[in-house]
């Protein structure tokens, strides 16, 4: 039967009981949950039961059945039902069949309860010893079992203390053992008698309470001992325990024996409080009265006076005990409770009473709050009560403290006559016990807070590591600051003075951190929560080392440097340099480095010591790095460098070369020259006879073939640095120059260039015409008329200046590719002409000749490259694009362009198996690409690309493939870019330009559509072009918002897109803002939404007020989402008008909606409405002030036992001693004065020591003290 009194406080409604059953029998434990769709768990000895041959279990609703069947000896034991943080366990005991039903026997009951003659106090099973000790004293402890106890899954009990028996005047001990390997603090434990009596407060001769604590095992020991017990002892008890976080409790019972004899049953013992301890050894030199009656040892006792045959006295077990107490009158109290069993007798009356008084009409609720609700963890719950009378006041207490008001937590509603307390966000914090009271009246409730479990979210991943690295396991769990537990191979981690483990806690992560893992890390590394468990494995392996890169043999000679370099996977491994197989220890000379995973000796200076075997250990690997170091002495003969000498020249002569130069002008040959050694250049003139206009020998002819026509007789050295005639020489030129240039400067000149290391030479043919100072008369080819020739320079691109003569007859004169350059020298204009690709014409009077085309060799004029040629062939000929009359083509230069430079190309198309080619185009183009136009559709046509210059068209390159002159199709597509795939927000007045590129061909036709309809109006346009379409609008307007749609179409092929394009504004002002209500400093607000929104979201309020007198507007609240409000704080005696704003992303609206009356805020005082007074209730159960306190007097003086008690009405106050009534026993008076209670024992006896109660009664309730005298005898 549960402890009279006690309220659910669980998961379950109704709690399973332990039982008693004879071997061989099936038996039955039933519970019952708040609710249905719970999970229940049934276990034995920490273990899950399941269904099985031996057990059966079974669900109906909220009805839950645990069927253990053919019940043996092997089913004895604890048992335990789970449901979600709730667990109740009850026992199992089994007796033999044959005597399961009790005997009338002279042996002790605890001896008979068990079944066993011969074992005394307590059943074998449990006490675990089979005689009472000398001293009749026994243990709990040692009765319960200290070894193979199961492990509370939810709890923090290790051991619970079990129920004990034990004879009068002994002792006995009740252990607690709690888990301390999770704990920071040591908990806090109490020790409680009944519901309400702290033990703690009780400490003395007869109870102690010890603790301590186990290094080795983490579990803390709590203990309570009980010595010289005495009948009262009898009871229920309870142990708690307590930390930050947890919470548990385990109650367990005492029972006290009367010490008998082997002898007949004295029945007036029974009845008699005894004084003897022991084996019959009385306490008190009295052996006269020494007890008094007292039926409470029958109570405890029932089953050994009752026999078979009394079946009035028992009742089925389907009855309410509680029901029957309630509807009896007390005078049958103590029958029913002898014969259900119910020793707590007090308990029993209180908890009557209540029930009594729960019963009763409420004069001040019409409707109580439940005895108990229950919510989960962050979400809200409503506590609401129903008042006779509306205008009542009301407190709401939590754990007997009242509630105030603070921001949301906690929000109290009055709706007539009802009396709500809304509780939001609910925590643990809110789990208590909470009361609602008005005027004198409470009405009471419990509150269960129910923790969801921590699920985990993110799991743990698997790790491989090497030794010395970091390691951090982390996992996401569903709740923030959940309390997490970390366990190694089953092993719980903490926090050791070595800080090997760290626990992070961030927000819902949870990390654990390995800093250096080691070989004995490896393992299986779990998370557990109330809800789930993550496991990851954790393999740490030996550090490999890896060479990156190994040293090598060196070859290095004296006086050079040898750098050994090694690089490895580890950065931070040092390691020893050995030459020869000794270590090599550093000097000035000798460098050894460690930069990240590079090793390095540097050897600086080497000398023929140094060649020696080098190598590197890494320290802790077995690993060796070697290399050998050869030194080399090297002899080096320097031979310096040289190279023949040589006249740089486009046209390089080896036969005489004319240059022409007029008569008078200035004559200067720039004659680039490299060699080394610098070679000397020696400028000679030859004095030659004979024909002074020889023949031009071919170009392929011996050196000696020029000469064939003249004889040299002589050569001029020409050394001169200064005068009319010089030659100037640089490291790499020698110039030569004439000054007015006369008839005796013609001849040939020889350049000769000489090193060392060889020679060369170069030989030019000068020429001078005409007549210092009546020069012919020369234009350029633009036609104007110019006079003098002169030689510009002989370098790499050579060049010849000069002018054109202009004869009568023919002419003489140059035409070139690009057009000349005009320089002033000496009063004449010369032309600068590119020398090879230079053209003349004869002229009769000039040459002397008049045939047509011929050109003297006299007038010196002469390409020095040769002849112009044409150009190559183009290069890099390609189709561009081809439609159904036009095709595109484009190329690259060529290569070689040629003297006579790039006048245009010339394109060409013919007919596939054709040889006629047609031109394209009229004339040359100068650009590399074309569209040739107006061709046949469906024509396979060959195109071909000319170059062409002065000297005609260069050779034609051609299409590979005949190129078909159609379309080419290409399906259409919409490339929509990313920012246009999510809705386009645009504000009003603001442009549109929307542009999507496309793809196809022929040219797709594009259609926009406005939700399926095509679009209308000025104001939206379309641009298209062969590559994209834009939608544009000027200024963009609500209408303008909707979904767009364009779609490109070549003929049967299609691609759409959709846009969707919002125009949003700002929102109209809310509607029908209003005053609620007014009252002290406050208004409350209330409006509507306003009517347009504005197409967007509304982000929320401004709520502003202004006072009547200044009207300035002042903001109260901003972003504010709810559509109801108090303005708080307001000045007495002014009025306000309020105005609210709506709010969008775009920004607030251009009006508000204002109040159209102030709101006037009255000063107190101003028209008194008297208070109606209610009458006060001071009626106040019992209670003392003072206790009473032991007391040892001595026999014959008068004692005085006082204490003071107060209660309204006031109470009546009753005395007893061990229980009896002691108001009609003269040799006791008792006073009451203000309060203060006084027993008078006029000269005691021994006999008259004992427990004195003193028991104060009135409407309200009732209360007791008790005390002990002791009455001594003088010696």
């Amino acid at each position: 039967m549960p402890e009279p009194g006690k309220k659910p406080v669980s998961a379950f409604s109704k709690k399973p009981r332990s039982v008693e059953v004879a071997a061989g029998s099936p038996v039955v434990f039933e519970v019952e949950t708040e609710r249905a769709g719970v999970k229940v768990r049934w276990q034995r000895g920490g273990s899950d039961i399941g269904a099985s041959s031996k057990y059966g279990l079974a669900t109906e609703g909220t009805r839950h059945t645990l069927t253990v069947r053919e019940v043996g000896p092997a089913d004895q034991g604890s048992y335990a039902v789970i449901a979600g943080s709730s667990k109740v366990k009850f026992d199992l005991k089994v007796t033999e069949a044959e005597k399961a039903e009790p005997v009338l026997a002279p042996a002790p009951a605890p001896a008979e309860a068990t079944g066993t003659p011969g074992e005394a106090l307590a059943p074998a099973a449990e006490l675990g010893e089979s005689a009472p000790s000398p001293e009749g004293s026994s243990s709990a402890a040692r009765n319960a079992p200290t070894s193979g106890a199961p492990d509370d899954p939810i709890g923090l009990f290790v051991m619970r203390p079990q129920d004990g028996e034990v004879t009068v005047g002994g002792s006995i001990t009740f252990s607690a053992r709690v888990a301390g390997a999770s704990l920071l603090k040591p908990p806090v434990v109490k020790w409680f008698k009944g519901k309400w009596v702290d033990l703690s407060s009780k400490v003395g001769q007869h109870l102690q309470l010890h603790d301590s604590y186990d290094r080795a095992s983490k579990v803390y020991l709590f203990e309570l001992h009980i010595t010289d017990a005495q009948p009262a002892f009898t009871g229920g008890y309870r142990c708690e325990v307590s930390t930050k976080d947890k919470f548990d409790c385990s109650n367990f019972n005492l029972t006290v024996h009367e010490a008998m004899g082997t002898g007949d049953l004295d029945l007036l013992s029974s009845f008699r409080r005894t004084s003897l301890a022991g084996g019959g050894r009385r306490i008190s030199d009295s052996h006269e009265d020494a007890g008094i009656l007292d039926f409470s040892s029958l109570l405890k006792k029932r089953d050994s006076f009752r026999t078979p045959r009394d079946s009035k006295l028992e009742a089925p077990a389907e009855e309410d005990v509680w029901e029957i107490l309630r509807q009896a009158p007390p005078s049958e109290y103590e029958r029913i409770a002898f014969q259900y069993g119910v020793t707590d007798l007090r308990g029993m009356l209180k908890r009557l009473k209540g029930m009594r008084r729960d019963g009763e009409e409420s004069s001040a609720f019409q409707k109580k709050l439940e005895p108990a609700y229950q919510v989960s963890k962050g979400h809200k719950i409503r506590l609401t009560v129903e008042l006779a009378d509306p205008d009542a006041e009301v407190r709401w207490l939590k754990n007997g403290q009242e509630i105030q008001m603070s921001g949301s937590k906690y929000i109290f509603e009055s709706i007539g006559a009802k009396r709500t307390l809304t509780i939001s966000q609910c925590s643990l914090a809110d789990d208590a016990a909470y009361q609602c009271v008005v005027g004198g009246e409470k009405c009471s409730t419990e509150l269960f807070v129910k923790e969801p479990p921590v699920l985990i979210t993110r799991p743990l991943e698997d790790q491989l590591v090497m030794v010395g690295q970091r390691v951090e396991f982390e996992c996401e769990v569903s709740e923030e600051g959940a309390q997490v537990k970390w366990l190694k191979d089953g092993v719980e981690l903490t926090r050791e003075e070595t800080f090997k483990y760290r626990f992070k806690k961030d927000g819902r992560r949870h990390r654990l951190i390995i800093n250096e893992a080691t070989l004995e890390d490896t393992g299986h590394y779990e998370l557990r929560t109330s809800g789930g468990q993550a496991l990851a494995e954790l393999i740490v392996q030996e550090k490999k080392l890896e060479v990156y890169q190994s040293i090598a043999d060196l070859t290095v000679g004296a006086k050079d440097q040898a750098v050994f370099k090694c690089e490895v996977s580890d950065e931070n491994v040092r390691g020893v340099w050995l030459k020869n197989g000794k270590e090599l220890l550093p000097d000035s000379r000798i460098k050894v480095s460690h930069i990240g995973r590079v090793h390095k000796l540097t050897i600086d200076d080497v000398t023929p010591a140094d060649e020696a075997d080098y190598s590197f250990v890494p320290e802790g690997f077995a690993c060796n790095l070697s290399a050998k170091l050869h030194f080399m002495e090297v002899k080096i003969d320097f031979v310096p460098r040289q190279e023949p000498p040589k006249i740089h020249l486009d046209c390089p002569g080896r036969i005489p070369d004319t240059i022409v130069v007029v008569a008078g002008n200035k004559l200067r040959l720039d004659v680039p020259i490299s060699g080394d050694p610098a070679p000397t250049v020696i400028w000679q003139k030859a004095i030659t006879q004979g024909n002074k206009s020889p023949a031009r020998p071919a170009p392929d002819a011996p050196e000696d073939a020029g000469d064939s026509d003249e004889w040299v007789f002589d050569k001029k050295l020409l050394c001169e640095t200064e005068g009319r005639v010089r030659v100037e020489t640089t490291k790499d030129r020698s110039i030569f120059t004439v000054e007015g240039a006369e008839k005796e400067d013609e001849g040939v000149y020889t350049v000769t260039v000489k090193n060392p290391v060889g020679e060369d030479r170069v030989n030019l043919t000068v020429k001078v015409i005409g007549e210092a100072g009546q020069g012919p008369s020369w234009r350029t080819q633009r036609g104007s008329p110019k006079e003098g020739l002169s030689v510009r320079s002989f370098s790499h691109s050579t060049n010849i200046t000069g002018m054109l003569p202009e004869l009568s007859g023919n002419r003489t004169g140059f035409s070139a590719h690009k057009e000349p350059r005009c320089e002033a020298d000496g009063g004449s204009c010369i032309q600068q002409i590119s020398c090879d690709t230079a053209v003349h014409e004869p002229c009769p009077e000039c040459c002397g000749s008049t045939e047509q085309g011929a050109i003297p060799e006299s007038l010196g004029v002469m390409p020095l490259g040769g002849h112009p040629g044409p150009p190559s062939e183009p290069t890099h000929l390609a189709v561009e694009d081809v439609s159904d009359t036009t095709v595109s083509l484009k190329w690259r230069p060529p290569e070689r362009v040629g003297a006579g430079g790039l006048d245009g190309y010339s394109v060409e198309y013919c007919p596939e198996g054709c040889s006629e080619w047609v031109t394209a185009l009229r004339g040359l183009t100068e650009h590399t690409s074309i569209l040739v136009k107006d061709l046949p559709t469906g024509a396979r046509l060959l195109f071909r690309v000319r170059a062409h210059n002065m000297a005609g068209p260069g050779a034609p390159v051609t299409t590979t493939e005949p190129v078909t002159v159609q379309e080419i199709l290409q399906r259409p597509r919409l490339q929509l870019p990313r920012h246009l795939r999510q809705t386009i927000q645009k504000k009003v007045r603001e442009p549109v330009n929307l542009l999507i590129p496309f793809q196809g061909k022929p040219r797709p036709q594009v259609t926009w559509t406005k939700e399926g309809q095509p679009l209308a109006g000025e104001e939206v346009s379309v641009r298209n072009s062969p590559t994209d379409t834009i939608l544009f609008i000027r200024a963009a307007r609500r209408a303008h918002s909707g979904t767009y749609q364009v779609t490109v179409r070549i003929e049967n092929m299609e691609d759409k897109a959709t846009l969707v394009l919002q125009v949003v504004d700002k929102p109209s002002p809310p509607q029908d803002l209003r005053v609620t209500e007014a009252w002290g400093l406050n208004v409350a607000l209330e409006w509507k939404p306003p009517q347009d929104d504005g197409n967007t979201e509304l982000w929320g309020y401004t709520v502003q007020k202004a006072d009547k007198k200044t009207m300035e507007w002042f903001t109260v609240l901003e972003h504010y989402r709810r559509t109801h409000c108090v303005v708080p704080e307001l000045i007495i005696g002014n009025g306000y008008y309020f105005r609210v704003f709506s709010q969008n992303m775009v920004g607030s609206s251009d009006t508000a909606a204002t109040t159209k009356e102030p709101v006037f805020i009255p000063r107190p005082g101003i028209t008194y409405v008297p208070p109606n007074y209610k009458a006060l209730d001071f009626s106040e159960a019992p209670s003392f002030t003072q206790p009473l306190v032991n007391r040892s007097v001595i026999a014959g003086y008068t004692t005085m036992l006082c204490c003071a008690v107060r209660g309204s009405p006031k109470p009546k106050i009753s005395w007893f001693k061990n229980g009896l009534d002691l108001g009609g026993d003269a040799r006791f008076r008792m006073f009451s004065k203000q309060g203060v209670l006084t027993l008078e024992i006029r000269k005691p006896c021994p006999f008259d020591g004992g427990i004195y109660v003193c028991r104060a009664t009135n409407l309200q309730g009732e209360a007791q003290c008790e005390c002990r005298l002791e009455v001594r005898v003088p010696q």
